[in-house]
């Protein structure tokens, strides 16, 4: 198997096989993230692939698989059609197949080509919007605008596709803190995905993002200003039927429940914790890990 180092996936794919289609992200200058730098962004080529492919048939046991790397869906619809046909005939056992892809690359590829990728096997596109707020995108080298993300919404549903939206808390530091949770939970709301995902930002050696705190031009809100940024989004979360978590290493505060059914109890169990003020309610920071 063709891995080039370091790997990355979502959590949820945390039992999948990864399947290189592409090394790097195509994008690759967020000012947050330094998950593909070492990475020139490649489109594999598809003999290597179905290589890879017959290799992984000694791993049946795997009922999953995620195409590497930082926005396969990136790579050309008919290389990835071609891929996921032969993960169809080659690897039957496999339920699912999900990829990352940014705003850009669903947009590029339209509602008839992820429809038809969605019929050769593509499950789930895992999307990091990271935040809603346009000053907040810009200062992070990430513009998407609301009118695009509205289209997001149009080419997903029309696609079939299940859609999962990260966000970041704490990306617009304590300056921008509520311009950023309002912003993301418009954004979340307009995109109305299957699935929301809250991480949080912790800040890592090199990136341009860690050169601006060193310089004094960025802090990170603690632990509480991400507490009050969670509820703020999720309070103002309107969704038709989406699985919430922020269960992530990098969280606080663990979460899980479906929206808009758990939504009241999600917000008293923040709100008491925000109450009581209680570092012990937190997760520690010894804990907490990318």
């Amino acid at each position: 198997m063709r891995w080039t180092e370091p790997v990355f996936r979502p959590p949820s794919e945390a039992e999948s096989l990864l399947l290189p289609v592409t090394v790097g992200c195509s994008h690759n200058r967020c000012a947050f993230c330094a998950m593909y730098r070492t990475k020139k962004f490649e489109v594999l080529d598809l003999p290597g692939i179905l290589k890879d492919i017959e290799e992984a048939r000694a791993w049946p046991m795997l009922q999953r698989a995620f195409l590497l790397d930082g926005d396969a869906l990136a790579a050309p619809t008919d290389l990835l059609a071609d891929v996921l046909a032969a993960v169809r005939e080659r690897l039957p056992w496999i339920r699912r197949v999900g990829v990352y892809g940014d705003a850009q690359s669903i947009l590029g590829k339209g509602a008839d080509d992820l429809a038809r990728l969605h019929g050769l096997g593509l499950g789930i596109v895992y999307h990091g919007i990271e935040s809603g707020s346009a000053a907040v995108l810009e200062r992070v080298g990430k513009p998407v605008t609301r009118d695009e993300m509205a289209e997001v919404r149009r080419v997903m549903k029309a696609s079939g596709v299940k859609h999962s939206v990260m966000a970041l808390l704490g990306l617009g530091g304590t300056e921008l803190t509520e311009d950023h949770a309002k912003g993301t939970a418009e954004a979340l709301t307009a995109m109305d995905p299957d699935y929301v995902g809250l991480l949080t930002l912790m800040v890592v050696p090199g990136t341009a993002i860690a050169l601006r705190q060193d310089r004094g031009q960025f802090e990170l809100p603690d632990s509480w200003g991400m507490l009050l940024e969670l509820r703020t989004i999720l309070a103002g979360l309107e969704v038709t039927n989406a699985r919430f978590s922020a269960n992530h290493a990098s969280n606080f505060l663990p979460l899980t429940g479906d929206l808009p059914a758990d939504k009241a109890r999600l917000l008293a169990l923040v709100d008491r914790v925000l109450e009581t003020h209680d570092e012990n309610l937190l997760r520690p920071e010894w804990r907490r890990g990318l």
